[in-house]
C-alpha cells in the first residue's frame, strides 16, 4: 500500500533540532574536520572582535576530557534583553540560527562569520556549553545542554574587565570520536596570529602539557619568513604589498627560495581557503603576466628558449595572500573557497602594479627570479620527455603497467587498493595473503630517491618512482595529473616497524607530499598498521595495537569465566550486563585520573553529593586554606560577592581576591555514568568502599568478596593478565601470509592510518628539515628530540 503524502508528512525542524539532524550541512562533516571546525567557529568570533579593534588576547585550552575553552578580552557578548526575543542577547546568539552582529556593517565592518550560524551551531552540537561574559562591571554565566538553555543567565561576580569565555564539549551522539589534535588547532592559531598583527593567541593542551604562544608584529611578512626559515631564499627582502581598492583590502607577502615546491596560503577575512578562490586566481594570472612582461622587456628570454608556464613561475615560491572583503561569498559554510568575482580583478591589478615596480627597482633580484623560472621551464621540458615513460596506457594495454605489480581483478577504482610494500619477502607474503579481487601489491626494493633534493626531471628518471607512478595511473605534474585516472582509491604504504621501514615510509611520504598533494588532500593515502604485539593466553591468540585495545581485551578475558553476585540477596548479574558495567567503571577510572591531576579525589567528590538533589559539585573553592564545594552558579555568586556587587574578582582556575575556584567539568560526565550504573541495577553508591563486602566475584573454584566497584574492575584486569605471553613484531617478513591477512590486510579486522594534512606549515617545515640539504638544523632536531625515542631499533 503506497504511503500517503500530505501536509502531515512535512516536518518542520526548529533551530538546534535542524542542526542536530543534519550537522554536515553546517560544519562540513562529523569526523575529525567537523570536530575541529567547532573550535574555529568560536575562535573566529574572538578574532572578529580583534578585527573591530577591541580584542588583544585570545586563550584556547584543550581540557583533559576533550572539552574546549576559548576566552578573549573583547567587549563581551551583550547580555541585555533582546527587544523581539524577550531574552538576554547572549542567549539569542547561542540558541538562534542566523542571529549575530554581522548582518549589517555597524558592529563589524569585516568579519569571518557572516552566516550567523557559527556559535549557535557549536551549542547545538555540544553535549553541554557554558558561556561567561565579563561586561558592564559584572560576570554573567549561563549553561546549555545540546543547544537548549539549562540555566538562567546568572551574575556570578564583579569585574573591571571585559570579554567572553565559552567552554563546550562536543557531543558523542554526533561525533564518533571526540579527540582534538593539538597540532591542527595550533596551526590555525598560528595562522590567525600572523594575519592579525599584535594579537596574542595562547593555546594550551592540558592532556599533554604542550603550550604555544603566538604574537607577530610583522604579520604576513613574518609568516613568509617562518615558512622559509629552513630554506635558502633567493632574495633576502620579502616582496610585500598592501592596498585597498573599492573597500577591499589586499595584503600579499612573497619570497622565492632555491627549492622546487610552491607554497601559497590564501585567506579571506582571516579564514583559510584551502581550495583557493578568486584571490588566488587573480594572483596567479598577474604573477605570470608580470614576470613574462619583465623577462621579455629586459631580453632575459631568448627566442629559442622553451615556453614558460605559470607552473614554472611558481617553482620555489612561498606566498601568503590575505584579503578583507566586507561581503564575502564563500562556497559552503566551511568557507574553503572564496567566490567574489570582483576580488580577482582587484588582486590582479595590485600585483601587476606592485610586483612590476619591485622588479624595476631591484634588477639583481629580478634576474635571479627569472633565472630560476627559466631553469624550471627547462627541467619541466626534460621531465615531459621522462614522463612519457610513466604515462598510463589505455585500459586494454597491459604494457602500461609495471611487471612487478600484482594487479587485482576489480575494475572499479573506488573499490581497489594498492599496497606499496617494502622488500621482496614481505611482498611475497602480501601477494599470497591478499584478496586478489580488489587488492593489488607493488613491492619496491630498498630506499627510493629523496625527492626533496631533486627536481622533477631527476625524480622521473628513478626506476622505483616511475614504477609507482605507472601503477597509480594519474600522471604527474600539473599539466598531466588527473585524479580521475587514479586506478586505486586506497594507496596503502606497508613497511616494517623498524628504523629502515620508517625511513622508507618517510621517503614515500615525501614523494607523495611533494608530487601528489591532491592524493593526500582527497584522503587516498593510508599507512598500514601491523600489530605491535601478538598476545597468547591459554589457547587464544590476539594482536594488539594500543592501550585501549589492550584494556578491552583484558576485560573480555578477565570476565569470561567470572560471575558477579550481590553479597546481600545473592542476585547474580548476567554476563553481558557484567561486561557493560566494567566498561562504565573503566570510563570512571579515566575520569578519576583526570580529577587527580586537578588535585581532586573522586571518592571525596562522590561523598559530597548534594543531599537533596543528588547532584555533584560544579566548583571547588579554596579560601584561606579551607575547601568548599559549590553546587550552582547562584551559590558561587553569593560566595564571591557577585550578587551584592562587592569588589571581589572571580577568576576561574586562577588566584584572585583570596579565592581559587576550580571548575569541575567532569561532574556532568560522572552524573551520566552513575545514572547508567543505576539503569543496570547497580547502586552507584557502591563505587565508594564499604566496610563489608557488597559483591562476590565467583569462578568455578572460589568466591572473592569485594567492598567497592573499583575493586571489581581491578580484580577482573588481574585475572585477564594471568598466564599471558607477549611477542613484539618488528618486520612484516616475520609473518606468514595468513597472519599478514588477519592482522594487516583484512578490511574487517585491520587498522589503517589515514594520512591527513593537519598542519600544512609544519608539514612543509618538517619535510624540509628532515629531508632537505641543510645538515645542521637536522642535527639540532635530533639532539633536541633524542630523549623522546621509545623502542629504538639498533
Amino acid at each position: 500500500m503506497p504511503q500517503k503524502y500530505d501536509a502531515t508528512t512535512i516536518q518542520v525542524l526548529e533551530g538546534v533540532e535542524a542542526v542536530r539532524k543534519r550537522p554536515s550541512m553546517y560544519i562540513g562533516d562529523v569526523t575529525h574536520r567537523g570536530l575541529h571546525h567547532l573550535v574555529e567557529e568560536v575562535v573566529d568570533n574572538s578574532i572578529d572582535e580583534a578585527l573591530a579593534g577591541y580584542c588583544k588576547n585570545v586563550d584556547v585550552i584543550v581540557h583533559t576530557d576533550n572539552s574546549i575553552t576559548v576566552s578573549d578580552d573583547g567587549r563581551g557578548i551583550p547580555v541585555d534583553i533582546h527587544k523581539t526575543e524577550k531574552k538576554p542577547a547572549v542567549e539569542v546568539v547561542l540558541t538562534t540560527l542566523h542571529a549575530g552582529g554581522k548582518f549589517d556593517d555597524k558592529a563589524y565592518r569585516v568579519s569571518g562569520g557572516l552566516h550567523g550560524v557559527g556559535v549557535s551551531v557549536v551549542n547545538a552540537l555540544s553535549e553541554w556549553l557554558e558561556v561567561e561574559v565579563k561586561r558592564d562591571g559584572q560576570i554573567h554565566h549561563q549553561r546549555y545542554e545540546r543547544g537548549l538553555t539549562k540555566t538562567k543567565l546568572t551574575t556570578i561576580g564583579s569585574t573591571k574587565k571585559t570579554g567572553t569565555k565559552v567552554t563546550f564539549k562536543a557531543d558523542k551522539q554526533i561525533f564518533s570520536k571526540v579527540e582534538y589534535s593539538f597540532d591542527f588547532l595550533s596551526n590555525r592559531m598560528r595562522e590567525l596570529a600572523f594575519l592579525n598583527k599584535e594579537v596574542t593567541i595562547n593555546i594550551k593542551d592540558e592532556r599533554t602539557g604542550k603550550e604555544n604562544t603566538f604574537k607577530y608584529k610583522g604579520g604576513i611578512v613574518e609568516f613568509v619568513e617562518h615558512l622559509n626559515e629552513k630554506k635558502n631564499p633567493l632574495h633576502k627582502k620579502i616582496i610585500y604589498m598592501q592596498k585597498e581598492k573599492d573597500g577591499i583590502e589586499v595584503e600579499i607577502a612573497m619570497q622565492y627560495n632555491d627549492g622546487y615546491a610552491e607554497q601559497i596560503f590564501c585567506f579571506a577575512n582571516n579564514i583559510g581557503n584551502a581550495e583557493g578562490g578568486t584571490h588566488l586566481s587573480g594572483f596567479k594570472t598577474a604573477l605570470t603576466r608580470t614576470l613574462n612582461y619583465y623577462a621579455k622587456k629586459e631580453k632575459l628570454v631568448k627566442e629559442n628558449d622553451v615556453g614558460i608556464s605559470g607552473e614554472d613561475m611558481r617553482e620555489g615560491l612561498t606566498a601568503v595572500i590575505s584579503v578583507k572583503v566586507p561581503q564575502p561569498q564563500f562556497e559552503g559554510q566551511t568557507k574553503t573557497k572564496l567566490g567574489n568575482s570582483e576580488v580577482e580583478g582587484i588582486v590582479a591589478s595590485i600585483v601587476n602594479e606592485e610586483l612590476g615596480a619591485f622588479l624595476e627597482e631591484n634588477p639583481p633580484t629580478a634576474r635571479r627570479i627569472i633565472d630560476k623560472v627559466l631553469t624550471a621551464a627547462r627541467a619541466r621540458e626534460a621531465a615531459r620527455k621522462a614522463r612519457d615513460l610513466t604515462r598510463r596506457k589505455g585500459a586494454l594495454e597491459s604494457g602500461g603497467l609495471p611487471g612487478k605489480l600484482a594487479d587485482c581483478s576489480e575494475e572499479d577504482a573506488a573499490l581497489c587498493e594498492l599496497y606499496i610494500v617494502e622488500g621482496d619477502s614481505a611482498g611475497g607474503s602480501a601477494k599470497q595473503g591478499r584478496d586478489r579481487r580488489f587488492q593489488a601489491i607493488l613491492p619496491i626494493k630498498g630506499k627510493i630517491l629523496n625527492v626533496e633534493k631533486a627536481r622533477i626531471d631527476k625524480v622521473l628518471s628513478n626506476e622505483e618512482i616511475r614504477t609507482i607512478i605507472q601503477a597509480m595511473g594519474t600522471g604527474v605534474g600539473s599539466e598531466e595529473f588527473d585524479i580521475a585516472k587514479l586506478r586505486y582509491h586506497k594507496i596503502i604504504l606497508m613497511a616494517d616497524a623498524d628504523v629502515d621501514g620508517s625511513h622508507i615510509r618517510t621517503l614515500l611520504l615525501t614523494f607523495l607530499y611533494r608530487q601528489f598533494p591532491k592524493l593526500i588532500e582527497n584522503k587516498h593515502i593510508f599507512i598500514a598498521q601491523p600489530p605491535l604485539y601478538k598476545i597468547k593466553r591459554k589457547n587464544k591468540e590476539m594482536y594488539v595495537e594500543n592501550d585501549e585495545q589492550m584494556n578491552g581485551m583484558l576485560l573480555d578475558w578477565g570476565s569470561e569465566d567470572l560471575k558477579l553476585v550481590q553479597a546481600s540477596g545473592k542476585k547474580e548479574i548476567a554476563d553481558k550486563q557484567f561486561r557493560s558495567i566494567l566498561d562504565i567503571l573503566e570510563q570512571m577510572e579515566e575520569i578519576a585520573q583526570r580529577l587527580k591531576r586537578k588535585g581532586i579525589n573522586i571518592n571525596d567528590l562522590l561523598q559530597n553529593k548534594d543531599k537533596k538533589t543528588g547532584a555533584l559539585p560544579l566548583y571547588r573553592a579554596k579560601m584561606n586554606g579551607s575547601e568548599k564545594y559549590i553546587y550552582s552558579d547562584k551559590e558561587l555568586a553569593s560566595l564571591t560577592g557577585g550578587a551584592d556587587g562587592k569588589d571581589k574578582e572571580l577568576l576561574l582556575d586562577e588566584e584572585g581576591a583570596g579565592i581559587k575556584v576550580t571548575e569541575i567539568l567532569e561532574s556532568h560526565e560522572l552524573m551520566e555514568l552513575l545514572g547508567e550504573l543505576e539503569k543496570k541495577d547497580v547502586d552507584a553508591d557502591n563505587y565508594l568502599p564499604e566496610k563489608k563486602p557488597i559483591y562476590n566475584i565467583v569462578d568455578d573454584t572460589k568466591e572473592i568478596p569485594v567492598s567497592s566497584l573499583p575493586e571489581v574492575l581491578k580484580y577482573v584486569k588481574e585475572v585477564g593478565k594471568s598466564g599471558m605471553s607477549i611477542q613484539r613484531y618488528k618486520g612484516l617478513g616475520e609473518m606468514n601470509p595468513q597472519q599478514l591477512w588477519d592482522t594487516t590486510m583484512d578490511p574487517a579486522k585491520r587498522t589503517l592510518l589515514e594520512v591527513n594534512l593537519e598542519d600544512a606549515v609544519e608539514a612543509d617545515a618538517i619535510f624540509t628539515l628532515l629531508m632537505g640539504d641543510e645538515v645542521e638544523p637536522r642535527r639540532e632536531f635530533i639532539e633536541k628530540h633524542a630523549h623522546e625515542v621509545k623502542n629504538l631499533d639498533i
